[in-house]
Parts: structure tokens; sequence; C-alpha cells
């Protein structure tokens, strides 16, 4: 059985999530929210730099909306290559790559459970790493809070895993 990664969108804490607390490793990335969320839910999290969200430079603390109103060319240009810095911080492209070498530096023992407790777009990065899908991918990945995504297998070759699905269902 392949390494199987959870990881859980950052929220307040919910007791529907508890039984990840039974992974071998659980983590969180390093802010508030998403600690908060590790330790509501009992994971006990070992904070992860690796899983911080996307250094946006100039632009932390605006929403895109605000960003957009002071530099709107940049925000474009950003919005239009996965390779682009305008804001001076960190890329898509270098996102998803640094958010991908955190996944494929876990531990590669059959079997093993992690659970990880980041933001939603710290779980898009993970996701488009994951399926070696173009960066433009990353636009297109509706995370919501508190929900949970899993990735099972090892460096270089993960699978996405939609979890409680019927096999009557899949049959249709």
């Amino acid at each position: 059985m392949p390494l199987r990664v959870t990881f859980v969108a950052a929220a307040r804490s919910s007791p529907v999530l508890a039984e990840r607390a039974a992974a071998e490793l659980r983590y969180c990335s390093p802010t508030p929210r998403s600690r908060a969320t590790g330790e509501g839910l009992g994971y006990a999290p070992l904070v992860q730099l690796g899983l911080r969200d996307c250094d946006m430079g100039r632009w932390r603390g605006l929403t895109l909306g605000e960003a957009m109103a002071r530099e709107p060319d940049a925000v474009d240009a950003w919005l239009a290559d996965p390779r682009a810095t305008p804001h001076g911080g960190e890329s898509l492209v270098d996102f998803i790559t640094r958010v991908g070498g955190w996944l494929d530096t876990r531990p590669v023992e059959d079997g093993c459970r992690v659970v990880a407790v980041a933001e939603p777009s710290v779980i898009r990065a993970a996701l488009v790493y994951a399926l070696k899908a173009p960066p433009s991918t990353y636009w297109n990945i509706d995370v919501r809070p508190l929900s949970t995504t899993s990735v099972t297998g090892r460096a270089g070759r993960w699978n996405l895993r939609f979890e409680g699905a019927s096999t009557q269902a899949s049959r249709a």
C-alpha cells in the first residue's frame, strides 16, 4: 500500500474530521488558522514551512481586488504568466514546486498515513503538482474549508483519491 497524504483545508474545527488524528504523521502550515484547526481537531500537528502560503511580496495582505486596483497591469501579468513575479514574491510555478517538494519528501513507508492542515491555496498547489497538471490548472481547483483531499503514492508518482464513493455508483 503506498503512502497516503490527506490535506485538510484550514478553518474552524469539526468533529467529523477527528478520525484523521490516527495518521502516523500530522503536519500543518505555519499560519495561526492552520495551527488552530489542527489543534482543534486533536492532531497536535508539526508546523512545516514548506506548507506556507504563496509569498505574495508587496501584495501580502491584499485581496486580489485591492492588488488589481493598485497595480492592474502587474496583476494581469501575474495571472497570465505562472513564472511572473511582479509583486516581488514567489511565482505560481515556484509555489507549486515548493509545495510539491514538501510532498515528495514525506516518508515512503508502505501504508504510512500523513495528514496536513493547510490553506486552500497550498492544497491547490499540491494537487497541481501531484497530477503533473499545467500551472494554469491551479486557478480551476476549488478547495472548501474543512474539506479533505487525499493523494496516494510516492515522490514523482502521485494519484488523487476520492473517498466515500459507492461502488454501485461507479458502475452506473
